[in-house]
């Protein structure tokens, strides 16, 4: 297990440098650099010196070509510097830390509430292989998973923001309201779950539906093998064969997924908090991208591509604590 992880290890890092040095070079090659996002915001009628200009392109780190750009980046991540976000004037890692709490307050949600139903619904769709509750329940999930999200985010913010305007079921945009500072402790916790509902219902009904139906369908495979007849053969109850013998060696699967997700609890979502106004790691990524933001941009593909790595890591090693015949010696 240690030569496998240490192995996985100098892969991922060559893949994190591989990555990181794409992202870059695509970056600087975008239309636009954030001279012209600075120069927007310039009276019109005053003229840019060349002093200036050289001035300005040494202070965004423009006046170097993007590899030897890059290879700086990469000297300063080492030693822990992410830089100064243009935009903002403050260090990235401050940046990045004050979107990472509403996303994951939003993202974590999402994700406890799709595991701890979706198996349910999995297991009782299983058992109810056939019948009509169960085909009911499979037409609801492909109705939900072919839905997409902008469109029920954009239909739900018609009804509970404009429709029902002024009535006590208004659900506005955002994380908070303009009177959150006022409100008491209980108020604010409040507060924030009202604005909550909406962009989690977004975030969860799709992963909701496809784990369902994933759920579903590995078990499927698995109450037809050998071992599920032995255990109904000796009297074993039904709901222990489908829990404890069907269920437990579907996990493999289940915890790729598990893996995999990691990842998006700190991604976010760029059009859904667009449109809820929430202020996460999506619209973090958007605004960076639109005010050319460099130093931000590569601490957010940075963060991305260590959590995906991480992940991948976590599933591999999941395997063999849920399966004892995979083995990495």
């Amino acid at each position: 297990m240690t030569i496998y992880l240490i192995r996985r290890l100098l892969l991922g890092f060559v893949t994190l440098v591989v990555v990181t040095a794409i992202v870059y070079a695509l970056i600087r090659h975008m239309p636009g650099t954030p001279l012209t996002m600075a120069a927007e915001n310039m009276d019109p009628s005053r003229k840019i010196s060349d002093e200036d200009y050289a001035l300005m392109k040494k202070a965004y780190g423009l006046d170097k070509d993007w590899y030897v750009a890059y290879f700086y980046w990469i000297g300063n991540v080492a030693r822990g510097d992410l830089g100064a976000s243009f935009r903002e004037r403050k260090p990235v890692a401050g940046v990045i830390l004050q979107r990472v709490g509403p996303t994951l307050l939003l993202s974590g949600l999402s994700i406890v509430i799709t595991y701890i139903v979706s198996v349910p619904i999995g297991l009782y769709s299983t058992m109810r292989s056939g019948k009509l509750d169960e085909r009911t329940t499979s037409v609801l999930l492909y109705v939900l998973y072919s839905l997409p999200t902008y469109v029920a985010a954009l239909q739900l913010l018609v009804i509970f923001y404009l429709r029902l305007k002024g009535t006590d079921w208004q659900l506005k945009p955002g994380m908070v309201s303009d009177d959150y500072v006022d409100l008491s402790p209980v108020g604010k916790l409040q507060d924030i779950g009202a604005h909550l509902i909406l962009p989690l219902i977004c975030f969860t009904y799709g992963s909701l539906a496809y784990y369902s139906r994933f759920v579903k369908a590995n078990m499927e495979e698995a109450i037809r093998q050998d071992y599920i007849r032995t255990a109904r053969a000796k009297g074993v109850g039904p709901i222990r064969v489908l829990v404890m013998h069907a269920f437990r060696n579907t996990l493999i699967p289940f915890v790729t997924l598990v893996g995999l997700t990691l990842p998006g609890i700190l991604s976010g979502s760029i059009i859904l908090e667009q449109i809820f106004s929430w202020p996460g790691m999506g619209s973090l990524f958007f605004e960076s991208l639109t005010f050319r933001d460099y130093p931000v941009i590569m601490g957010l593909v940075l963060m991305f591509t260590l959590l995906t790595l991480f992940g991948q890591l976590l599933a591999d090693v999941l395997y063999a604590m849920v399966d004892p015949r995979v083995t990495y010696n």
